[in-house]
């Protein structure tokens, strides 16, 4: 049930909505100021009806000011990620909060943008390390704790807590282009010359792996 408390001209209307992961209760607020002119009976009404409008939001999540990332993620793997994934889906899942939630999960829900995501991805793509040999992280990596926060979100979304998943908006670097090996000229000179005379059994090896068009037009281009 809605508490009500006046503040100065205005009054402040407070709503308990259960407890966090940590056991601290969680209480949603809102200030509402009554329009000039208007007398004590017009004011007790109105305040009455904005009371029980934002209970009504807060019970049905609609209402998110204080709800952290982190709380709300534990909340997705309870009433969600529990029931509907696999073992292994789920504990990859929770193995993946070691990095997002030091990163994310104490801002707010409502308040995460895109742009917090796409820095979080960027530098775990560009920057990040394995936390047991040290090496890069691969491009999938990051791939996979972007789908994690968008899986969050989307639950959010479908519970009406938001209207907008901002992962949508987010894309993960695609990392480093490798160079080409490529033959030489003169490389390309002496494989033509050993083609020449190798046996035609050897032929298919070379169709098989697609080498001889490509030899073809460098011959063409050094005749």
């Amino acid at each position: 049930m809605a508490t009500i408390r006046k503040r100065g001209n205005s009054y402040q209307i407070r709503v308990s909505c259960g407890y966090d992961t940590s056991g601290n209760q969680v209480i949603q607020t809102m200030t509402w100021k009554p329009a000039d002119g208007m007398n004590k009976k017009q004011i007790e009404k109105e305040l009455q009806k904005q009371a029980i409008l934002f209970e009504d939001k807060c019970m049905k999540g609609q209402v998110t000011a204080n709800i952290k990332f982190q709380d709300f993620a534990e909340q997705w793997f309870e009433e969600y990620a529990k029931l509907n994934l696999r073992n292994t889906s789920y504990e990859r899942m929770k193995q993946l909060t070691v990095r997002v939630y030091p990163a994310i999960g104490h801002l707010r829900l409502d308040k995460i943008t895109s742009r917090h995501i796409q820095q979080f991805i960027n530098d775990l793509a560009l920057n990040g390390k394995s936390l047991k040999n040290g090496r890069p992280l691969s491009r999938k990596t990051a791939v996979h704790h972007l789908s994690f926060i968008s899986d969050v979100f989307s639950y959010a979304v479908k519970m009406e807590m938001l209207t907008d998943n901002p992962c949508k908006r987010v894309t993960v670097p695609k990392g480093e282009k490798k160079e080409k090996d490529i033959y030489t000229l003169e490389e390309v000179a002496q494989l033509f010359q050993l083609l020449e005379t190798a046996p035609l059994k050897y032929l298919p090896h070379f169709l098989y792996f697609g080498d001889i068009q490509r030899i073809q037009t460098w011959r063409n281009a050094w005749s």
